[in-house]
């Protein structure tokens, strides 16, 4: 499984017509770097689809990090409380913005990220249109890494100038876009620095060029303040890789893409999901209409069996009204007919018996039968103990067999004698 990172130039250099490209880092699950480069946003289509997760680093000039003091509030409550919570330092209606807040410190202070919303609206949807299975959106100057008493930055060179940002502590940060001339830059991140001492990170590219103008300043404004005190405003300069934004990516603390609602993250979820719901909405419609044409068939049948054997019925007794079932009744009569003839039905006695007697001629021994009953149209007999073995049994359900007879045990000694299915009893 692999995330993809993208940091996405600011909106002030989109809006001045520059191509626009973008750094991004292709990293697995344990961190490693897999691919890097840079490249327009439309042509990641095939990484984006393909990476379970999408980190966006949203330009920290677009990104305005707040401190602002809550009540302890429920996850709903704050999210509604947050406008009337910035809207005074908001220039504009908080409304227009999204707004997500950090965790809160010891004295209920919170770091509430604000950012125009027409403008994350319009990245979510991008990377959702390009198959983005999940997007997290991060402000950029909360994925710098950072040391406790020292300011980091990082000075990257776009498509319309410098991209300065800073990261202050360990919940805020700001950006800046600047023209293209590196002393400006330079000190412009000193004089917002202030007295702390700064990291910078820059390309490999840019090490040669910033090198001797961060040693001769920071030589000048030692020489105009005191040796002492200028060197605790030394600027050190670090080559930028994608591992310090990995690492620093996955404690930022703040992902806007939540605060977008429906058109954030989860609505690409919902998307997966609509095509297979609609297919599986259409097995089951002809599934139910495949049974339910299958049961008004079925239907018809049965209706047409029951009415042949009614008519069946009919032609042997034209007579004889049908009460209930046309074929039991056809049963009970051919028995009473086969009665009146002389010849006993299957499941009487006397055929039972005959039958049993015939077939106990066979064995060994005739003494065996304990008991002898005649109840619910079957021969129930106990066996003497100790008198029949699994060969007599089998021998005895042999020649019952060829008799057209079962014979079943229900407990040890204790045999019902009944004619085989299909043999012809009759009930009455």
């Amino acid at each position: 499984m692999t995330t993809l990172l993208i940091r996405y130039p600011a909106k002030a250099s989109v809006d001045s017509g520059a191509a626009q490209t973008c750094p991004f880092a292709l990293v697995g699950d344990g961190g490693n770097l897999l691919q890097q480069g840079v490249s327009p946003l439309g042509n990641l289509s095939d990484l984006v689809a393909s990476s379970r997760r999408v980190v966006l680093l949203l330009a920290a000039a677009d990104v305005t990090l707040l401190r602002v003091v809550a009540p302890p509030l429920s996850a709903a409550r704050l999210k509604a409380a947050l406008p009337a919570l910035v809207e005074e330092q908001v220039l504009g209606d908080p409304a227009d913005c999204v707004l997500a807040a950090g965790a809160a410190d010891a004295d209920g202070g919170r770091t509430v990220a604000v950012v125009q919303r027409s403008w994350i609206e319009v990245l979510v949807k991008a990377l959702l249109a390009q198959g983005a299975h999940h997007v997290s959106v991060l402000p950029a100057q909360l994925c710098l890494p950072f040391q406790p008493g020292s300011v980091s930055a990082a000075l990257s060179t776009g498509d319309a100038g410098f991209e300065l940002i800073l990261r202050q502590s360990q919940t805020m940060g700001m950006g800046l876009t600047l023209p293209a001339q590196p002393q400006a830059a330079l000190q412009t991140l000193r004089a917002m620095a202030g007295d702390e001492p700064v990291t910078l990170y820059l390309a490999p590219a840019q090490m040669a060029q910033f090198a001797p103008l961060a040693a001769a300043a920071d030589a000048g404004h030692g020489a105009g303040h005191g040796t002492g005190h200028g060197a605790g405003l030394n600027i050190t300069l670090m080559e930028d890789h994608w591992a310090h934004w990995v690492a620093a990516s996955r404690s930022a603390g703040l992902d806007l893409a939540p605060a977008l609602g429906a058109t954030g993250a989860n609505a690409r979820q919902w998307q997966r999901w609509r095509w297979p719901l609609r297919i599986a909405a259409l097995a089951l419609l002809v599934n139910v209409a495949g049974l339910n044409i299958e049961w008004l068939r079925l239907k018809r049948e049965a209706g047409a069996v029951s009415q042949s054997m009614l008519q069946t019925f009919k032609a042997a007794y034209p007579k004889e009204p049908v009460i209930l079932d046309p074929a039991a009744q056809m049963r009970k009569n051919i028995s009473l007919a086969k009665a009146d003839g002389g010849q006993p039905a299957a499941d009487e006695f006397t055929a039972l018996s005959a039958a049993l007697g015939e077939a106990l001629g066979a064995l060994p021994r005739k003494d065996i039968i304990a008991t002898l009953e005649y109840r619910d149209r079957a021969l129930q007999i106990k066996v003497k103990p100790n008198t029949v073995d699994s060969g007599t049994l089998a021998q005895l359900r042999s020649a019952l067999a060829a008799r057209k007879l079962d014979l079943s045990e229900s407990n040890p000694g204790a045999w019902q004698i009944r004619p085989a299915s299909g043999a012809g009893g009759g009930k009455s």
